[in-house]
């Protein structure tokens, strides 16, 4: 593995953005020069990923991990191997995490084995802990860590954004505020429990979806603060991805209705057509967002991207507003709190100077 830059890992690779990336990773000459891990829950029934690994031949440098992010357990697992192969050699520094894979519940609401909601954990602690567990294996110069976003989390931007409008997720004052004093309602999922909100369970839903996107954008303030003043890894950069809405299957779990129109025709057949007028535009296909993704990545310009592109929030290829909250530092240190509470984080397990 001598000859390769680095190693990127993606989460989520085996569906929509995650094998849009793994795509480009596998099949781009100048990107074949870096390692790809690329996680799925049950590497033996990622067909998607293994038909994308298969076109690409055996010029790609690519191996596949087992981690199910609703499980912190697995998400253990999955760091050790990973700490393993960087530490012995066989696979280099990682230049890049992608914190891609994504969950969203429509009329139901479930919960991991700790009781934690599992849009929470699966879109934002899971990917939490896991970044904290690799900080070891991170490039220590150039190295990256860029989470997905979504408008969903921009309940309060001015103005707010046009789709969180037009499905009315959070016209209630009681909805406007997604971090108080305490992250463990967001954890626990009664912020916005379906059981309360029996004659509308989706908004109750998306809004959940929303709040655990809301502390992933957190986290390129609080997450940075912290490398910031860590003397080993204060050239590490964090940063944020919106991809628009795309004809991916994360809305598997919804009502038939809106799988076709939103999914289908919105998303899909439309988003092909609009992205090609409003490249930043609220309907994206998987190809185009796999592009900004990988250029956040990795790429030191055009601007808003840099060298070292700390904190920067990303609308496709241009930079993006995004919620208030994830800019206070109050709200952010509520959320790394609640973090350490809920994963149970421990002063061995990370490098992290100043991780508590």
């Amino acid at each position: 593995m001598s000859n390769k830059k680095g190693t990127i890992l993606v989460t989520g690779a085996n569906s929509g953005l995650g094998s849009a990336i793994v795509s480009r990773l596998v099949s781009t000459p100048d990107l074949k020069s870096y390692h790809g891990v690329f996680s799925v829950r049950d590497a033996r029934s990622a067909s998607t990923l293994h038909a994308v690994l298969g076109s690409a031949g055996s010029s790609s440098s690519h191996e596949q991990v087992a981690l199910d992010l609703s499980r912190l357990s697995s998400v253990r697992e999955a760091a050790a191997t990973i700490n393993t192969r960087v530490q012995a050699g066989t696979i280099p520094p990682i230049s890049a995490i992608i914190l891609n894979a994504g969950f969203e519940e429509y009329d139901t609401q479930t919960w991991n084995e700790d009781g934690l909601d599992l849009t929470f954990v699966v879109n934002y602690l899971g990917h939490w802990l896991l970044t904290l567990l690799l900080l070891q294996s991170m490039d220590r110069q150039t190295g990256r860590i860029v989470w997905i976003s979504s408008w969903s989390q921009e309940q309060t931007c001015s103005p707010e954004h046009p789709q969180n409008v037009m499905n009315g997720s959070f016209k209630d004052n009681k909805n406007k505020t997604m971090i108080t004093d305490d992250l463990e309602p967001i954890a626990k999922g009664t912020w916005s429990s379906t059981a309360d909100e029996q004659k509308d369970k989706w908004t109750a839903a998306y809004r959940r979806y929303g709040a655990s996107k809301m502390c992933g954008a957190a986290m390129i303030h609080e997450l940075q603060r912290r490398l910031d003043k860590d003397p080993l890894f204060n050239q590490v950069s964090v940063l944020a991805v919106d991809p628009g809405g795309m004809g991916t299957d994360i809305g598997r779990h919804s009502p038939w209705i809106i799988r076709f129109l939103v999914f289908g025709v919105l998303a899909g057949w439309l988003g092909r057509l609009l992205v090609r007028l409003y490249p930043n535009g609220s309907w994206r296909t998987p190809q185009k967002s796999a592009r900004d993704v990988l250029a956040a990545a990795l790429d030191c310009g055009p601007p808003p991207l840099t060298e070292r592109p700390k904190g920067v929030y990303l609308n496709g290829s241009e930079l993006g507003d995004y919620n208030p909250e994830a800019k206070d530092p109050e709200r952010g240190r509520i959320i790394w709190e609640g973090s350490l509470r809920c994963s149970q984080l421990r002063e061995s397990e990370t490098v992290l100077q100043h991780w508590q």
